[in-house]
């Protein structure tokens, strides 16, 4: 990987994925309801390039998706740079110190690089234009499926700060468009943005909110790591950059400008003012229901000379977001045991939509240090939203959930190594708690020496309600049965089967072919559809030191539930149009 520095600002960057053949212009008009959003699904789907609209009926200005598809764009877009700065920065603490003048001298690059993390600040660019009042039906805002509420802003970069304090918080939370001076703010628990809305509700005061789109692609890693409560983001994305983030003059509002924003939305927010916001087809899969959330009002538009406007489509895994993830735990990986001193080694998974399922390899150097590891992960920002936690005690590959899921289950003694966590706060966009917000948790541990061998082959006969059982590795069974409406009863008898006694962990779903036709498949379907308190029998459970103590088989329930909303699918009268289009969109396509 080069160990060039990362991109500037969109328009850099579609300059580069032109020069590399990354890049494809479709001129042909297209419609931002729903049209779009299926040509690019399609395009990802195939690894394809990024796309440049330049004719989106009823827009100004043109779209470009998918930036981010591959793990080679991602790489363009930031470089060799960060990582071995990460890497270097993980590694002071071992090789700095204790400070002397020939270890400062052998550190001087990455001394040097440090010194360069900052913001600088410069005067409004006289080229950019501001559009008062605002007019939002002139950005190419995308429906992405059906039953979306609207159309809405999905790479957005809403910045605030704390009205006492000042700090500042950068986020990513979804902009759903009202009119054209008015949108949702979809901040949800656990951010940073709502922690500052919350202080200006007590204080009796509207917040101001600046909204970016575009800017230097470090911006949107900044918006979504995991970065301890009141680590500036803006710092964040300076040490991505290599180099201090330009700022300027907000000639509009209170809050300085991204110098190379392509769009920023300047407004402010009425604690007070709350609107129904959604449905939106989200990164799960799954709609996220309409809920009453914050009203953005926006005074003005400053846009960039020239300016791209930058949209990715989420959905289910894979799409766009799991590129940007991997490539963001892969960056923060070397500071895990730093922030987090008994974890070696931590994966989310984003087929999972990340929140739901994580792994860590721990240390075990006595007896249940690995729940001192757990609960450090399970307390730490955006982690904390972790529905389901493994942990090993053995460095290896946790993206390969077979390969964890085998050692686990060589060695858990599930009457102390399962433990739920009930009546938890839960991710927002997680419907499968009891309700919106609120959920549990599960930890599952398999440290130490083997205990049990693992069946490979399912022989036996199935309960009645189940009708198909394919393993997914050693010790995990899938099995197919009727649906929750229909046999509500079915994991308790699976855990009783005779059939299944030495399958320790058996997943009970809707079409067990679906379900296992890979691990992406297998992890979405599972994680997505259970709640650790609801959904896990076994085949006895007890209690010892106020411990709920499990009996394997231990069964999830992962069927689709009545509350659950439904998976997002494109509607036939779309894909009919996307098909006969096609050579329209892509003439010199073979």
């Amino acid at each position: 990987m080069s160990q060039r520095k990362a991109i500037r600002s969109i328009q850099e960057f579609v300059n580069l994925l032109r020069k590399e053949g990354e890049l494809v212009e479709v001129s042909a008009p297209v419609d931002s309801h729903l049209e779009v959003a299926e040509i690019h699904r399609r395009v990802i789907e195939r690894q394809g390039p990024a796309l440049l609209f330049t004719n989106v009926i009823g827009a100004d200005f043109p779209l470009v998706t998918n930036l981010f598809g591959t793990t080679r764009r991602v790489d363009l877009a930031f470089g060799g740079y960060p990582e071995k700065l990460m890497k270097e920065v993980a590694a002071l603490p071992h090789t700095l110190m204790p400070p002397t003048p020939a270890r400062l001298w052998e550190h001087r690059r990455t001394l040097f690089d440090l010194a360069k993390v900052g913001l600088k600040r410069k005067r409004f660019d006289p080229a950019c234009t501001i559009d008062q009042p605002a007019k939002l039906s002139r950005l190419p805002l995308l429906q992405l499926w059906p039953e979306d509420g609207g159309h809405f802003i999905t790479l957005p970069l809403v910045y605030t700060e704390h009205p006492q304090t000042k700090i500042h918080n950068l986020g990513m939370y979804r902009i759903q468009r009202y009119d054209d001076e008015t949108t949702g703010l979809h901040c949800q628990i656990g951010k940073g943005g709502g922690f500052h809305l919350a202080a200006a509700k007590e204080m009796g005061v509207r917040l101001p909110v600046t909204i970016t789109v575009g800017g230097p692609p470090a911006l949107i890693l900044s918006a979504i790591a995991p970065l301890p409560e009141n680590v500036p983001e803006l710092l964040f994305a300076s040490f991505v950059l290599g180099e201090r983030l330009s700022l300027m003059e907000n000639p509009i509002g209170p809050y300085p400008l991204i110098e190379n924003a392509e769009f920023t939305l300047v407004g402010e927010v009425d604690p007070n003012e709350m609107r129904p916001e959604g449905p939106f087809g989200d990164h799960y899969g799954y709609y996220s229901l309409k809920h009453n959330y914050p009203v953005f009002r926006c005074k003005g538009v400053v846009r960039r000379p020239g300016a791209i406007y930058p949209a990715t489509v989420v959905g289910k895994p894979r799409q766009e977001d799991y590129f940007i993830g991997e490539y963001l735990q892969r960056l923060m990986s070397p500071v895990f045991p730093l922030v987090m001193p008994q974890v070696i080694d931590l994966w989310s998974y984003g087929e999972t939509g990340f929140h739901s399922l994580a792994s860590a390899v721990v240390q075990e150097r006595y007896a249940r240090e690995c729940l001192t590891a757990a609960f450090r992960i399970l307390g730490e920002g955006q982690l904390s939203l972790t529905k389901f936690l493994l942990l090993v005690d053995k460095r290896m590959d946790l993206t390969d959930i077979r390969a964890v899921l085998t050692y686990i289950l060589e060695r858990a003694d599930f009457a102390k190594d399962l433990a739920i966590f009930s009546n938890t706060a839960m991710d927002t966009l997680d419907y499968a708690g009891p309700r919106v917000n609120h959920g549990s948790k599960g930890l599952l541990v398999g440290v130490g020496q083997p205990i049990r061998q693992l069946p490979r082959e399912f022989t036996g006969d199935l309960p009645p309600h189940a009708r198909k059982a394919v393993p997914f590795c050693p010790g995990c069974l899938v099995v197919e049965g009727d649906s929750y409406d229909h046999a509500k009863e079915l994991p308790a008898r699976l855990a009783q089967a005779e059939s299944l006694r030495q399958w320790p962990l058996v997943v009970l779903v809707d079409n067990v072919e679906a379900a296992t036709r890979n691990a992406s498949a297998f992890l979405w379907t599972t994680f997505t559809r259970f709640e650790p308190a609801a959904d896990i029998h076994a085949a006895h459970t007890g209690v010892h030191r106020n411990h709920v103590a499990f009996t394997p088989p231990i069964v999830l329930d992962a069927r689709m539930k009545p509350w659950y909303p439904a998976e997002v699918e494109t509607h036939p009268d779309t894909t009919r149009l996307v098909d006969q289009r096609w050579r329209e969109y892509f003439p010199l396509a073979r």
